[in-house]
């Protein structure tokens, strides 16, 4: 790889982010423009800039890897998405999200919640929740995108770690959720033609779209023993029905990414920024193709790889890969595709780590400085714009910090448990804010701590692919889960933690008086 070349496209391309930043900076003037564009967004920014923050790295490398092993049953996560996080998510929460957040004149999702049940308590909660998980997963992201700095320019992890940071801050910090939103549809359009071409290609490679599913469905036999005794029936096959990964696909991937994008605050807020209910009618279309290409595009190609790889070695995708998933879409572009479309893989890449990485940036920062300090210290609200500036710096700089701790790896699962636990901790209540008038202040706070604390014991305690590693469980009990019976230590924490906090919610709101500020 021609590391000038690249390092010239780079320039390019963070020059036009710098220029979209400076766009932003220039139309931001108030508060409201920092916090929520405005309220003017133009529904094919809001859509694009909407799946722009949605789809990180781990969605690319990360699960492009998994479809590998597992095959085309993860194209059931893109079918939930494009579901739950793009037609229910725009169509059912997005409009009476919009219109209650303009009658409430709320500008983050704490506000929102905290203004319809007239509780400064529950906005300060989720704001604190908000800025104290989601550095976690901004500094997962981060470890992703300063990886790939590092191995391409052949720089020290720190350097990298440092460099994307400030990338990333200077238009964050300038040009608020007007100019991410500019930059995020760049982004967007970038990562929608490289998962276009890519799939393309791919069946180029393997003789047409019938020749290419035909002969996965061919390799059916080919699948290791080991493989087939957990529930593996070919690449073309969904898991079998109960066994250990139909669990893990099912609860731990698709269930809990799928569903848990109606409670990220970073997305319900985009709700906010369009001027009409039409608006978002407008733009389901475009955010659905969108999150089909991205995603469906790269899934069906991940598994395809498998294909290419035992033509070429004999192997299938996961033994080329060394046994490393994320090595694996890596590995098959570089395989496969022309030298030339690399670097602009590169970018698609970059612009899919630095898309989330700023909603999340500036949704922490406005929970720290309008949320929080805001409602706190109310005298604060006077420069409301320069103190939610100022805690976007610090909300970074923690995010940097833990980002220089945390081992590398960790960007898939990181994201699959920010997603279950933001559902069980958010969507409970938030439905309740949303349709249901009988729900209580009172039962919201409930209902978020239940979701929490139940999220947080089912991943020490139960879910074996977190209390193993964390050794906690072992620690005190002798064991790695509390419960070693199957299928008990593969059920993703969100399907004992939803339904709890949802159980709550409804049981505490009829025990208590009816203390709503708002009727819906």
């Amino acid at each position: 790889m021609n590391t000038f070349t690249l390092g010239l496209v780079v320039v390019i391309y963070l020059l036009l982010t710098a220029y979209l930043g400076y766009v932003g900076f220039r139309q931001t003037k108030t508060s409201e423009d920092y916090l929520l564009g405005g309220r003017t967004t133009h529904p094919f920014i809001m859509a694009i800039s909407y799946g722009a923050a949605f789809i990180s790295t781990s969605a690319i490398v990360g699960f492009g890897g998994v479809a590998a092993v597992y095959g085309m049953g993860l194209i059931w996560l893109t079918f939930l998405n494009i579901l739950f996080g793009i037609f229910i998510a725009f169509i059912v929460f997005g409009r009476r999200t919009r219109r209650l957040g303009r009658r409430l004149n709320a500008h983050t999702f704490p506000e929102f919640m905290g203004k319809r049940f007239g509780s400064r308590g529950i906005q300060t909660f989720i704001a604190a929740v908000i800025f104290i998980a989601m550095p976690l997963y901004a500094a997962v992201v981060l470890i992703g995108g300063a990886r790939f700095i590092e191995s391409i320019f052949a720089i020290d992890f720190n350097v990298a770690l440092t460099f994307f940071t400030v990338i990333i801050a200077a238009y964050v910090i300038a040009g608020g959720l007007k100019g991410m939103m500019y930059i995020d549809a760049l982004q967007g359009g970038i990562m929608f033609l490289c998962m276009l071409f890519i799939l393309v290609m791919t069946y180029v490679k393997l003789g047409g779209v019938m020749g290419a599913h035909q002969a996965l469905e061919n390799m059916a036999e080919l699948v290791p023993e080991g493989l087939r005794m957990k529930g593996h029936q070919g690449w073309t096959s969904y898991p079998a029905w109960g066994s250990e990964w139909w669990w893990t696909l099912t609860t731990g991937i698709i269930l809990g990414v799928g569903i848990g994008a109606l409670a990220q605050p970073q997305l319900v807020v985009r709700f906010m920024t369009v001027k009409s209910g039409r608006e978002l009618n407008r733009a389901v279309l475009v955010g659905g193709i969108f999150i089909l290409v991205v995603t469906g595009f790269i899934y069906t190609a991940g598994a395809l790889s498998n294909v290419f790889f035992h033509r070429q070695t004999g192997q299938l995708a996961i033994e080329a890969a060394g046994g490393n998933v994320d090595r694996i879409i890596p590995l098959f572009l570089n395989s496969a595709m022309p030298a030339w479309f690399v670097y602009l893989f590169m970018l698609a890449l970059l612009s899919a780590a630095m898309s989330t990485l700023s909603s999340q940036f500036h949704t922490m920062g406005s929970a720290l400085g309008h949320d929080l300090l805001g409602t706190l210290f109310p005298k604060t609200r006077t420069n409301g714009m320069v103190i939610t500036r100022l805690a976007v710096i610090f909300g970074i700089v923690v995010s940097m910090v833990i980002g220089y701790k945390l081992p590398g790896g960790i960007v898939a699962r990181g994201t699959a448990i920010f997603f279950g636990v933001c559902a069980a901790a958010f969507l409970p209540a938030y439905i309740g804010g949303l349709f249901w008038p009988r729900t209580t202040a009172t039962a919201v706070k409930w209902s978020i701590a239940t979701g929490i604390v139940a999220s947080l014991f089912m991943l020490v305690f139960m879910h074996g692919s977190e209390s193993a590693p964390l050794g906690i469980c072992k620690a005190l009990f002798g064991r790695d889960v509390l419960v070693e019976q199957f299928p008990w230590m593969l059920v993703d924490p969100i399907i004992i933690a939803l339904p709890l906090a949802g159980a709550v919610l409804i049981a505490v709101s009829l025990l208590t008086k009816h203390e709503s500020a708002l009727d819906v």
